[in-house]
């Protein structure tokens, strides 16, 4: 069933339980790398790591090759935001702030999910950011889940939601023109969720709606600039950023996290549906 216009797709309960599969693929391949990051590892490695798992799993990592993109992770140092490409040469050294981003496509459905880690002995204020990220993204996720329970959701109380969250925790960076997106078949479908923005417009929230949802924030100014291997965008000001993101399927009951190993429960708690195991 599609919206012809913006080209969404609505899942049934039975596809998006095949994307909560590709999603537990995500999930591993995360932790495995979380669990390596350390001074003097590189993004190659990392990369690595999350492709074994992937493809252990029976799943293909969905980034690699997606537009000529080279790599199956997308790993991201300091001023970088979004979309950095893994290389043997970036060693990653204490203090460093890391986003990595990680695709798996699982009998033909996707999941997509991010995480921002520090690397060794990290700056407070740094990790702080992360957390703030990853607050907003819970904020928008439940928003989201509030919406298709009561049945006046719209898609920009997602975003609504995401932005007041990060001017409630401080001073930051909220980048403009990205964002999170539609998922299910491909990995980006309609629509394009902001991570700011006034609530009430947009699709409505319905059940069979799966989106990703991914706050990008920086320590200064939200602006950005993408570099010349057409791929990595970093800060115009050199300011460290924050990227996380999840991927989450509404359901009648609710919201599934299809990319969070509990589903969403200990964030969310009773906005999980029900057929969360």
């Amino acid at each position: 069933m599609r919206r012809q216009e913006l080209n969404i797709q609505l899942k049934t309960p039975e596809q998006i339980e095949l994307m909560r599969a590709a999603g537990l693929v995500v999930a591993a391949a995360l932790d495995a790398m979380r669990a390596a990051v350390a001074p003097g590892v590189s993004t190659a490695d990392l990369d690595a790591i999350a492709e074994k798992v992937i493809r252990d799993a029976g799943a293909i990592p969905s980034f690699k090759g997606y537009h000529g993109f080279p790599a199956s992770i997308c790993a991201s140092v300091n001023e970088q935001v979004v979309h950095g490409i893994p290389s043997a040469g970036q060693v990653l050294r204490e203090g460093d702030l890391l986003s990595l981003d990680c695709g798996a496509v699982l009998n033909d459905w996707h999941g997509d999910s991010a995480i921002t880690v520090g690397v060794g002995e990290t700056d407070p204020a740094l990790l702080r950011m992360a957390e703030v990220a990853e607050d907003a993204m819970w904020a928008g996720i439940a928003a989201a889940a509030r919406g298709v329970l009561n049945g006046r959701g719209k898609q920009t109380d997602i975003s609504f939601n995401i932005e007041r969250s990060i001017r409630k925790a401080g001073r930051y960076g909220i980048v403009d023109g990205y964002g999170g997106h539609g998922i299910g078949t491909e990995m980006h479908q309609d629509p394009h969720i902001l991570n700011h923005g006034k609530p009430g417009r947009g699709i409505k929230l319905q059940p069979g709606l799966a989106l990703a949802i991914e706050p990008m924030i920086t320590m200064g100014s939200p602006r950005t600039v993408e570099l010349e291997d057409g791929w990595t965008v970093v800060t115009r000001d050199n300011s460290i950023a924050a990227h996380v993101e999840h991927t989450m399927a509404l359901l009648e009951d609710g919201v599934w996290v299809t990319t969070a190993p509990d589903g969403g429960r200990a964030r969310l708690g009773d906005l999980v549906t029900a057929r969360q195991p």
